[in-house]
């Protein structure tokens, strides 16, 4: 399943995000809050479980959430969507995943891996900006499911065509989720209009 989620908070502080003129400081607080305003969708069906608490009014049969939340930033851009989601659920545990192209056969390589041990029963979120050709997204995922995750979600940005289409062949059964799905990709892979590198755009770095 693809979903763009589409609100008017999102689509007015990704518009902030996309101009050029927009400094770090800023592009980096806009998606803090974009990512809190995803996570609502994101996790809509998180899993509750039957809880009884007692209130200063008295017994009360309620329901608390059953299972982790497992938050995967692709190195680096993707560290960028996580204070947004734990923010809202501070309780997420982080794992990280860094990939790096090679340069002779043009294939993703990890180069680091860290995991919280609730990896194969937790949700796990795997988050990155910028879905272009969707390599580095579908070798994470790749990855990420070689270590026994089974309830995988993509958190992106802003997504190309040509990278959803490569991505949603590849993981069909890995829910996708977007701010906004543009137009196409240029001759150097980058999304258009996009909003530039977002890395370089969140750390202030060129």
């Amino acid at each position: 399943m693809v979903t763009v989620i589409d609100h008017p908070l999102i689509t007015h502080k990704l518009t902030i995000m996309r101009n050029e003129e927009t400094g770090h400081k800023d592009f980096r607080e806009n998606l803090d809050e974009i990512a809190s305003l995803m996570a609502y969708e994101v996790l809509r069906d998180l899993p509750l479980k039957d809880i009884h608490i007692t209130t200063p009014m008295g017994p009360c049969d309620t329901k608390e959430l059953a299972t982790e939340v497992i938050l995967v930033p692709i190195l680096r851009a993707g560290m960028g969507l996580v204070n947004g989601i734990m923010d809202l659920i501070p309780t997420a545990k982080v794992g990280f995943i860094g990939l790096y192209r090679d340069e002779e056969t043009l294939e993703p390589v990890e180069y680091f891996a860290k995991f919280p041990k609730e990896l194969t029963e937790g949700v796990v979120l795997v988050l990155d900006p910028m879905l272009a050709t969707g390599g580095s997204a579908i070798a994470a995922v790749d990855m990420i499911k070689a270590r026994g995750a089974k309830n995988i979600r993509m958190v992106c940005l802003v997504g190309a065509p040509e990278g959803v289409k490569a991505f949603t062949e590849h993981h069909p059964d890995v829910d996708l989720y977007m701010a906004a799905l543009d137009d196409h990709l240029n001759e150097i892979g980058y999304i258009v209009p996009g909003l530039g590198d977002a890395g370089d755009r969140i750390y202030g770095t060129k």
